[in-house]
Parts: structure tokens; sequence; C-alpha cells
């Protein structure tokens, strides 16, 4: 009888800390509009497997400041949002490729490689403002232009998404 106490008691034991395990998995649930949703393969999520995200959880994310000129804007611009891999490593994402879609559809495949070899960020900020829909917000995939000058060809101005709402990780 002991033995079987023991047995339940441990197995009663796993049960919690693997529930506790994936409730510290879990992210937090966004209190404002939601701007940004991930899917597919990630291990970390908040809204019935999906990664749910407002401007603020966003920002927490420690975000990174990239100045730089664009094709699409003249002068130099202060751009401010969270590195692509800081949110694929904080949704413990795994795959080779992201989906990355636009409000109105467009859609670019994005090497997850191109978030680790270059500071690439989900830009929220234009010199210092939330972006806008009407001007590329409310995220912008932004690559380090000037810092990187062979990133000036029509591949990454494809990738270079604006208007992001979801990525699916492949």
């Amino acid at each position: 009888m002991v033995t079987y106490l023991r047995q339940v008691g441990l197995m009663m034991l796993s049960v919690a800390l693997t529930l506790e395990s994936r409730t510290a998995l879990a992210l937090p649930q966004p209190e404002g509009d939601v701007i940004l949703t991930v899917t597919g393969a990630i291990e970390r999520t908040n809204v019935n497997g999906e990664a749910q995200f407002d401007h603020a959880m966003l920002m927490e994310l420690n975000p990174h400041v990239v100045e730089t000129h664009t094709p699409w804007l003249d002068g130099l611009r202060r751009y401010e949002g969270p590195l692509g891999r800081t949110l694929l490593d904080t949704l413990e994402a795994q795959g080779e490729t992201l989906t990355i879609q636009a409000l109105d559809g467009f859609s670019a495949e994005v090497p997850v490689s191109d978030f680790y070899d270059y500071d690439v960020i989900l830009a929220l900020t234009l010199d210092g403002e939330p972006m806008p829909i009407r001007d590329s917000g409310p995220i912008f995939i932004l690559y380090p232009f000037d810092e990187h000058p062979e990133l000036l060809n029509m591949t990454i101005r494809f990738r270079s998404v604006w208007q992001v709402a979801n990525i699916h990780v492949n």
C-alpha cells in the first residue's frame, strides 16, 4: 500500500511539474490591440496555439535602434523595434523560413538566417513616433541597409515587408 501511495504521489508531482513548466513557457496575454500574430513552429504561445503581441509586448523585447537610409524614404531615418532574432528566440521558434504577411495580403518568404546574420528589426517607430498603417506600420521588417550595402538589392527589398500582421514559422 505504501508503495502504491508513493507511486501515486510521484505521478501527481510529475503532472504538477509538467503543468508548471508549460505555464512558465506561456507568453503573457496582450492587453492592447493585437498587432502581430506568430504561428507555426513555435514553442511559446499565449492564445490558441499562437503568439499574439500588442505594441507594448513587442517593445518589451529589448528594442534595438537602426539608423539607416532606405530605398523608400529620403534621408537618414531612425527606426526602433525588437530584433527579429529576439522574437524568434523568445518564441523558441524552430524553422528555416518565415512567411511574413502584410495587412493587405502581400506576403514574402524570408530565410530565418536573415534574422541571425543581420540586425533585422521589427520596426515599430520611425524617428521616435509609432508608425501608423498609412506610413508602413504598425510593423515594418527593416534591414540595416547602411551597415550592409550589399542588402540594397531586389531580393531584400521584397523581404522588407511593411504593414506586417502575421508571421508563420515554417
